[in-house]
């Protein structure tokens, strides 16, 4: 199998393809696809194993109490499931994980992970350094979800990706990816979006927004 994928995946930073092919040729592993719309995993599941995409896209996604379905992401090849629950007392799936696109999975056993980890210092490395950056993502994905309104959680995206100095930034997710992010219509993206611009805080250009008021902005990291 070719494995230069995963030279784009974090657990791999800075090893070769030569090198990842040897760590490959002797470590244990299996390889799985799932059609379209397959469920992969599901909440509460416990997690076994560490799962790379090497082809295609997967996402993940939770139900609340009222049936509502909520995108937490998209993790396309070269990402990984859950790897931040592999290990700890409380190791089961978070969100239940579905095939977007045909995919495949590289599957390494929970122990054979372990035993990778013990022998390559870099990998281990790596491997803090991913899930320390996952715990940073769910961190940000928490406050968006305790952001009552539409326009704080658009708030909350725009200040996030300005930063301390932008005032224009790129907006790289679509209205229908933002929905799906904030768990909500597409339709209310816009509108919110579109009153944003009315109240004079942002101007809209397609993908790009200026970003007028930052601090009129703010107020609304509160509702």
């Amino acid at each position: 199998m070719d494995y230069s994928i995963l030279q784009n995946s974090p657990l791999f930073k800075l090893f070769n393809a030569g090198e990842i092919d040897n760590i490959m040729h002797d470590l244990p592993h299996q390889i799985k696809s799932y059609r379209e719309g397959a469920m992969i995993t599901l909440t509460g599941e416990t997690v076994t194993s560490l799962m790379l995409v090497i082809k295609g896209i997967v996402k993940g996604e939770m139900v609340d109490f009222t049936g509502k379905v909520i995108k937490i992401e998209d993790i396309p090849a070269p990402g990984a499931l859950a790897a931040a629950f592999i290990f700890g007392s409380k190791n089961r799936y978070p969100v239940n994980v579905i095939s977007v696109t045909y995919s495949e999975l590289l599957i390494i056993s929970k122990y054979d992970f372990q035993e990778l980890l013990k022998k390559n210092d870099r990998i281990l490395v790596n491997f803090l350094d991913m899930i320390s950056n996952r715990s940073q993502f769910l961190s940000e994905k928490i406050k968006f979800l305790n952001l009552k309104t539409i326009k704080g959680k658009l708030a909350q995206l725009i200040l996030q990706r300005a930063g301390e100095d932008k005032k224009i930034i790129v907006m790289e997710m679509t209205h229908n990816e933002i929905a799906d992010y904030f768990g909500v219509a597409r339709p209310s993206v816009s509108r919110a979006l579109g009153e944003l611009e009315e109240e004079g805080l942002i101007e809209v250009n397609a993908k790009v927004i200026r970003i007028l008021d930052k601090d009129n902005i703010r107020v609304y990291l509160n509702s």
